[in-house]
Formats: structure tokens, sequence, C-alpha cells
């Protein structure tokens, strides 16, 4: 498997419903970060093994329709690649908080663009602290 560099930090967004992948790419583009998209959590770690070094800002609905939902998706990218901010959206927060590495950030959908906003600042200022 080809390793891709890229200099600009980049986001990865994983969602299943296009609509809503497509309003967190709309935000994420206004941002310093370059976005790319997967509807999957399989199709998620075969991109993050391409250029997961790359990667500053993760995405991803909690409830995933495939075999690796958000939260496994989190847990997997959080030992893998423990420099990527995870922001893990969920209909109930608390469902799935627990089960989420400790660096993760949940956020309640409908997510409020300003809450992403800061989190995609929050991954081009500083990486996640390793947990």
């Amino acid at each position: 498997m080809r390793t891709i560099t890229h200099s600009p930090p980049l986001a990865l967004v994983v969602e299943t419903v296009p609509a809503e992948r497509e309003r967190a790419v709309a935000l994420l583009e206004e941002t310093a970060l370059d976005v790319l998209t997967c509807a999957s959590g399989e199709a998620a770690i075969e991109v993050l093994q391409r250029c997961g070094h790359d990667v500053a800002l993760m995405v991803t609905r909690a409830s995933l329709d495939c075999e690796r939902d958000g939260i496994r998706l989190a847990r997997a990218v959080g030992k893998l690649w423990p420099r990527i901010r995870l922001v893990v959206t969920a209909g109930e927060p608390e469902a799935g908080a627990a089960d989420l590495p400790g660096a993760a950030t949940c956020l309640r959908r409908p997510w409020l663009p300003l809450d992403l906003l800061v989190e995609a600042h929050r991954a081009v200022d500083r990486p996640a602290p390793v947990v």
C-alpha cells in the first residue's frame, strides 16, 4: 500500500448520511484543513493507513451503518494515531462517551457549527494529547 504525504493538515469526515457529511465538509473547508470523506469506518481505516500521519482531525458519527461503528473507529484511531483530534457526534452523547478514548470530544447531533470550528482550530493549533 502506498503512503500518501500531504502538506496541509487534513480533516477526515466519516459520515454515512450524505447531507451531514456535506455540512461538515462545507464548514471544515473554511479552515486551514483540507478535507477527506468516507462513508464507513472500514474506508476510514484504509485512508488512515495511507495518510494518517497527515490527519489532524477526524469527525465521525457514533452510529455508522457498517461493521466498524464510530465508537470502535474512534478507539482504533486513539490507539494507532493518538495525535489525531477525535470528534464523535451522537444523538445522545452520554451513551457512548464512556467507550471513547480520553482525548475524544463528543458533540450532540445536530452539532453546532461553532463547536466543530473550535475543534478544527484546536486540531490545527495543537494535536490531541497522547493519553
